[in-house]
């Protein structure tokens, strides 16, 4: 399976992008240097996908930090804390009980390293609270899968209909569709499309 490490990775999957699309040709040298995002492997990871759903970055980055703050940063931390301290931090009634059960899973960070795609992503939705995107978003980023696209972003289908000036916003199955021909760097599409999100609309589309 291809992994994303370093720049090379992002600038071999960029050039593949741009022989495949005069849109991406055109539109990839005004983006500069795409971002690597990488994150740590494990719980953290996770914590922090599932802390960002439904919210804005800034709101995350706020709760994450009191998190911190409060000895809630880790699996140990979240199984021993109350509900009220969690609630405390700032985070929802559901997305408290979603990271104590995840906490309380014992899941085997490590060995998803070795599993294809899709069986990373039945183990993950198996935990609380993680659906598709938030799985595929571990995939992308924590281990750096190099072909994984999360097609139920709002972000990337706003930015596929501002760069393809689309009449409307594609659904997920629609954008699975456009984003064929990506194969196998649409992790690097996806990070492209987040940049040209933040370049058109001046807000981070990802955190």
């Amino acid at each position: 399976m291809r992994v994303i490490r370093d720049a090379s990775d992002l600038a071999e999957g960029a050039a593949h992008l741009a022989r495949v699309c005069p849109v991406w040709a055109r539109t990839l040298p005004m983006l500069g240097p795409l971002p690597l995002r990488r994150w740590d492997e494990g719980f953290g990871s996770i914590r922090d996908a599932v802390v960002s759903q439904q919210i804005s970055t800034s709101a995350a980055a706020a709760i994450l930090r009191r998190m911190a703050e409060a000895g809630l940063a880790d699996e140990a931390g979240i199984r021993a804390a109350t509900d009220d301290q969690l609630r405390a931090a700032g985070l929802s009634r559901p997305k408290a009980r979603y990271l104590r059960g995840i906490a309380e899973a014992g899941l085997d960070w490590p060995g998803l390293r070795d599993l294809e795609d899709e069986a990373v992503v039945a183990r993950l939705v198996a935990l609380p609270g993680i659906g598709r995107w938030t799985a595929e978003i571990y995939l992308k980023f924590a281990l750096g899968r190099a072909d994984v696209f999360a097609s139920a972003d709002l972000a990337l289908a706003e930015a596929v209909r501002l760069l393809y000036d689309l009449p409307e916003r594609p659904g997920p199955r629609a954008l699975v569709a456009l984003a064929e021909p990506w194969r196998p760097w649409r992790a690097v599409a996806a990070r492209a499309l987040w940049a040209y999100y933040r370049h058109a609309k001046g807000r981070e589309g990802i955190r």
